[in-house]
């Protein structure tokens, strides 16, 4: 054998070599990251079931892509405690992440909007959870607004605030207008200030003000905005596995936890991600009625779909 060849022949077997060492690291990598997610995960798991997590209910649920390319999701507050035959909702939200275009969007339904309710008639919209649960809340937004829903999320308040406690330690920046006590378990005063998950909890709950659900929808959304912008770094991300661990015992979803560990890196490395919203209905657009005794809103429904419809397409 020629020298030339020769040492064409020791660097294809460098280089061999090399590959294999390269692979090898690979699937080291790849089983190192499997075991940690799967530890972290079930740590926090393990975590909120020792704090009392509740028993999960399986639902129908229907549910179709949105036409706008985006992954739409029916996010659900439940009060729902131990020990109760039928979750309650006081919260109608439908969050959208596109990954394309990288934005997330938020939509606040108001609860006492006067609908039509497949198979029911008109009556206010959250009444359809309690009805047919998220698969009759799904027919129902699809009727009126025209909002294909893929997926579900319920979310109990003790999982919410398991998630903010064990997400940011030292609370969640919040500026605080007013002082919020009444029917919220606890007392905040007015002013810039850092929230644990109880307080937080308490802060989007309050409605006890001159625009009642009104206020508190804005606040839900300001929570949630706030949220997004300071949930970020490389720590958070490593935390990931173990925030959905803890979250996992305390939401109800037809999500599985693939998709929402890609969901929440994505929006975790995304530092100051903005998130969108849009209050239903929108101002100019309704009126308060009384139906039957019950206080609604009379509701411009062509005007709010088409509202939606644009947020939902840019």
């Amino acid at each position: 054998m020629e020298r030339s060849e020769y040492r064409q022949t020791r660097k294809k077997k460098r280089k061999l070599r090399k590959g294999r060492v390269f692979f090898l690291f690979l699937v080291l990598l790849v089983i190192f990251a499997a075991v940690y997610i799967f530890v972290q995960y079930n740590a926090g798991k393990k975590k909120a079931l020792d704090n009392g997590a509740i028993e999960k209910v399986e639902y129908e649920f229907n549910g179709e892509k949105d036409q706008y390319g985006g992954t739409n999701v029916l996010l659900l507050g439940s009060d729902a405690r131990e020990g109760d035959k039928q979750s309650r909702t006081d919260t109608i939200m439908v969050a959208q992440f596109h990954p394309e275009k990288g934005t997330y969007k938020l939509i606040s339904l108001m609860r006492d909007m006067y609908v039509d309710i497949p198979g029911y008639g008109k009556d206010r919209i959250n009444t359809a959870f309690t009805r047919g649960g998220p698969e009759l809340l799904r027919q129902t937004i699809k009727e009126n607004f025209d909002v294909d829903l893929q997926y579900y999320a319920i979310v109990n308040f003790q999982g919410f605030e398991a998630l903010i406690d064990e997400a940011f330690p030292d609370g969640v920046e919040i500026d605080v207008e007013k002082k919020m006590s009444k029917n919220i378990g606890v007392t905040l005063e007015p002013g810039l200030q850092k929230l644990n998950g109880k307080q937080l909890l308490g802060y989007v709950r309050f409605r006890h003000d001159a625009i009642s659900d009104f206020g508190r929808v804005q606040r839900q959304q300001k929570a949630l905005e706030a949220l997004a912008s300071q949930i970020s770094g490389v720590q958070t991300v490593a935390k990931l596995p173990k925030l959905a661990g803890v979250m996992m015992p305390y939401i109800n979803t037809s999500m599985n936890t693939k998709d929402i560990l890609y969901v929440g890196s994505d929006l975790i490395r995304h530092k100051n991600q903005e998130v969108e919203t849009l209050r239903i209905p929108v101002d100019g657009t309704y009126q308060d009625l009384r139906v039957n005794g019950a206080a609604v809103l009379g509701v411009d429904i062509e005007t709010n779909r088409a509202e939606i419809q644009d947020f939902l397409s840019k």
